[in-house]
């Protein structure tokens, strides 16, 4: 069976999904490996080292999408490339499923089988295929190290002979993933840490790695069965908005992670709240490609307001593809290795399976 994968848009998408450590697995496993001509160059694995693992590279990326067995990519590919999907074949990627459903039905009525791995369950078996966690915990990293590096003060509190330097004060929003890296990430350069969240499972989480859990009166657990969040009530909202508003005024860094699957991102910090701030201040917001947790962000952009930054990316990973496509590559030899049954050497698509029911296109 050939395991392949073609080329990303590298003006959109930097990371890649087969690295050469992992293009040796699937060829352990008794996979052939066909990648498209300068698959990795850009991060600097050249096809010295895929070749010398077994990699076959195919200069026409038509024929490449024809031939393999299962084709990975970081996400959907253009229509052209799409279009060449045959009957049978095996595409594994992050799908966005609620965005892409009109293209994704299309390609489903073509009897392609399409496994979408943001959609995997959260269970413990399902843990070294967890392509969300292995991508916010780096986002999260990434998110504080931007903030920080526009910040125009000292991070963590410098006692000299000319007087003290205070620790600058962060509030993560969101304790998921991405927001206890963040958490982690600000308390080892040196800041106060504060965090908030709408599951009341993550108080715990918080606080062991150092933070301060800020609790709105009469908190509801809005997570899911999942481990997601859920949406706030009206009452909720206006708590967490009175309790935020007072916390700004003293908070010199935020980071905004909060997300609801398949919907647009919640509006947490307003135009009101913005004003309590103080003049250099910095957000960002993780947010912000599905509408953004904040005011005024604009995607790509560092938009300042009152002496306020507010900045979000389109895609926070293009500036750590190499580790964030070391992550996503094992994700995926996992996921693939669960569909592979070994011994009659073929895949085997077991709807019995969650992980494979879960994450298949229907």
């Amino acid at each position: 069976m050939i395991v392949g994968s073609v080329s990303e848009n590298r003006d959109l998408e930097k990371r890649i999904s087969i690295t050469p450590d992992i293009a040796k697995k699937y060829i352990n496993l008794g996979f052939e490996v066909q990648l498209s001509e300068n698959y990795g160059s850009h991060l600097g694995f050249e096809e010295k080292e895929y070749n010398e693992v077994g990699v076959k590279f195919v200069s026409d990326e038509k024929k490449l999408i024809e031939n393999v067995d299962i084709i990975i990519q970081m996400s959907l590919l253009d229509e052209a490339k799409t279009s060449l999907l045959k009957s049978n074949q095996i595409f594994i990627g992050v799908l966005n499923p609620y965005e892409n459903k009109k293209k994704l039905d299309e390609l489903v009525k073509k009897k392609i089988n399409l496994f979408s791995l943001e959609l995997l369950p959260r269970i413990t078996r399902a843990q070294s295929m967890d392509i969300l966690s292995s991508q916010a915990n780096l986002a999260g990293y990434k998110a504080v190290v931007e903030s920080f590096s526009i910040f125009e003060k000292a991070i963590p509190m410098m006692m000299t002979a000319a007087g003290t330097i205070p620790a600058a004060k962060v509030l993560v929003v969101g304790a998921g993933v991405a927001g206890l890296q963040a958490i982690a990430t600000a308390k080892r350069m040196g800041a106060i840490v504060f965090a908030t969240d709408v599951r009341a499972a993550s108080k715990e989480q918080v606080e062991s790695l150092g933070g301060k859990f800020l609790t709105v009166e009469g908190t509801e657990n809005l997570e899911t069965e999942g481990g997601y969040a859920k949406e706030a009530s009206k009452d909720f909202k206006k708590k967490q908005e009175e309790l935020l508003s007072e916390t700004l005024k003293k908070i010199d860094i935020v980071i905004c992670t909060a997300l609801i699957p398949g919907k647009k991102a919640p509006l947490i910090i307003k135009e009101n709240m913005i004003e309590n701030m103080k003049p250099g201040s910095v957000i960002y917001d993780l947010a912000a490609v599905q509408g953004g947790n904040v005011a005024f962000t604009e995607v790509d952009k560092i938009i300042e307001k009152k002496g306020i930054k507010i900045m979000g990316e389109t895609n926070i990973l293009n500036k750590l593809p190499t580790s964030s496509s070391s992550l996503y590559a094992k994700n995926v030899f996992n996921f693939v290795s669960n569909l592979y049954d070994k011994e009659n050497k073929k895949i085997n698509i077991n709807l019995d399976d969650e992980i494979i029911a879960k994450t298949l296109i229907k």
